[in-house]
């Protein structure tokens, strides 16, 4: 996942109102008065320093089921793989699903916190070890209130959301057969920003994903004898920079999209020209029209670049691993953006626009099932502060430390305020008692 980007600028929301007046933002605040905060402080340090990778998370989701169980949920480990379900029944009402990923990155950390990976080349980088943590906090607060209200929580510590894989080997391992089907979906992330920030977007809020692979075909041979051979890493050389026109000469400057060449391999040796060149291609895109166009671009140009370079076949594209477009539901995403209004303060909710990062999350609302997913944002205020840009938001944004960053850092401060959002929006859905 990446951060939240804007338009140019992140639209303050004002339309919510401060006064505490909801039953849900007045129990939000009651139930979290006491929050652990230490408990759940050494807790996330704990799994900052044994980060997992997709579908290893067995270390983690061990840790998130004892939890679960010592708050009184029924807990199931092992779905989809790594997966953990908790289930909480109290009584009549909605079926609320809180969503915590659980995976961590292949990187390098770079924070020098005392509390860093202990794991060499795996980090998480993307704050999904803050995401267990709130959904810890939240699960001990909902179970120690359940008297406030009613209905039915599903918490999910999904694995492998990072490569496109947890939500969908989740369902597939029968997860709505299994635990209770929700009436609505709920989940945030961590992102860049001064904290204290909650992005809502009633509608699109995350950008589909789309991998392509390109393998060209040439001829190989000596290199002293260029004139003998198809060389395939010329053609991958043309191909990569007439890829840069798709986005601009063949999306409307309506429409967002990007396209990133990621990976270009070919070659053995300083003096063989090879065979093969293999590209690996990703695609940002905001509907599914502009996707197909772009697929389309790329396979035109592609078969265009070898057939110019006399290639001896046409090129393979495939095209590969895909994430959906996030699409909040509006109504869901007000109502819950409305609570958070009321325990932070209007001045706190802020619209960011669709951003360009991508998420698996939706693939648990088949069916068409609401729901919202927000962002809180997490940057520790002396690095917000130290960033260039003064009053510029934007600017300040591309120099701090983002997601997938080896440089990323939550600030702890946010681990209360990330409980209580969690609380606060389950509870604009759960029946009150």
């Amino acid at each position: 996942m990446e951060p939240p980007s804007a338009d140019g600028r992140f639209r303050l929301s004002p339309a919510y109102p401060d006064p505490v007046t909801s039953p849900a933002a007045r129990t939000a605040l009651d139930i979290t008065a006491d929050l652990p905060v230490p408990d759940l402080e050494d807790f996330y340090r704990d799994l900052h320093r044994h980060p997992e990778l997709s579908l290893r998370e067995h270390r983690t989701a061990a840790a998130f089921a004892e939890r679960l169980r010592k708050a009184g949920y029924a807990t199931a480990d092992g779905v989809g793989g790594t997966g953990v379900v908790g289930v909480l029944r109290n009584g009549d009402g909605p079926t609320v699903l809180l969503r915590a990923d659980m995976d961590a990155l292949p990187v390098t950390e770079e924070t020098g916190l005392s509390y860093a990976s202990q794991t060499p080349g795996v980090m998480h980088a993307c704050g999904h070890d803050l995401h267990v943590t709130w959904m810890t906090g939240a699960a001990d607060a909902l179970a120690a209130g359940r008297d406030t209200w009613s209905g039915t929580l599903v918490l999910v510590g999904q694995p492998a959301e990072e490569t496109g894989e947890g939500a969908a080997r989740m369902l597939a391992d029968g997860l709505y057969e299994r635990f209770p089907r929700p009436d609505v979906l709920l989940a945030q992330h961590a992102a860049p920003g001064p904290a204290g920030l909650y992005a809502h977007s009633p509608g699109l809020i995350m950008s589909a994903s789309t991998d392509i692979d390109i393998v060209v075909h040439g001829r190989g041979g000596h290199g002293s004898r260029p004139e003998a051979t198809v060389d395939p890493v010329v053609t991958a050389a043309y191909l990569v920079t007439r890829l840069q026109t798709v986005v601009s000469r063949e999306v409307a400057a309506r429409e967002s999209a990007v396209l990133t060449v990621g990976r270009i391999e070919a070659g053995t040796r300083h003096n063989i020209i090879p065979s093969e060149a293999h590209l690996a291609l990703n695609l940002r895109t905001q509907s599914v029209e502009v996707r197909e166009r772009m697929i389309a671009a790329i396979r035109r140009i592609a078969a265009g670049e070898c057939l110019a370079a006399g290639c001896p076949r046409e090129p393979d594209i495939t095209v590969g691993s895909s994430f959906p477009m996030t699409v909040n539901d509006p109504d869901t995403d007000r109502r819950v953006a409305a609570v958070h209004g009321e325990v932070f303060g209007a001045g706190t909710i802020l619209d960011p626009g669709p951003a360009m990062g991508s998420e698996d999350f939706p693939r648990l609302a088949e069916g068409g099932l609401p729901y919202s997913y927000w962002f809180v944002t997490s940057t520790p205020a002396d690095v917000w502060n130290a960033a260039p840009g003064g009053g510029d938001i934007m600017e300040r944004l591309a120099a701090v430390p983002s997601n997938h960053s080896p440089h990323f850092a939550p600030d702890l401060s946010t681990v209360a305020p990330g409980v209580r959002t969690l609380v606060s929006g389950a509870l604009a859905s759960l029946s009150p008692a």
